[in-house]
């Protein structure tokens, strides 16, 4: 009986750690990540998950802006606020989106 309660308990705790990964649309329906000006993903509520989460996100940002950079001509930055901007205009409303003073707000 013992196993058995060892084992139940084993097994939800494993099965706690799959779901507590965060995906990038779950994390922006809950208003725990938002677009920045800067083309970068922003934290707008930190967890352990969120803070993975987003810096995963611009790491694979970042080296596609180089490639399109290189390719283009254009520095990082310029392809980085670029793509701030679209994303910014793409986010839906009730999403969080980085204010020109640096304050999330809701779209």
């Amino acid at each position: 009986m013992m196993k058995r309660i060892g084992l139940f308990f084993a097994t939800l705790l494993f099965s706690a750690a799959l779901f507590a990964a965060i995906t990038l649309d779950a994390a922006k329906q809950q208003g725990l990540v938002g677009e920045q000006l800067d083309g970068y993903l922003g934290v707008v509520v930190a967890s352990a998950d969120v803070n993975a989460l987003v810096a995963d996100i611009n790491t694979k940002r970042q080296e596609a802006y180089l490639k399109i950079a290189k390719k283009n001509q254009l520095t990082l930055e310029q392809v980085a606020m670029l793509a701030g901007k679209k994303a910014i205009d793409k986010t839906p409303t009730g999403q969080y989106v980085q204010a020109a003073d640096g304050t999330w707000v809701k779209k």
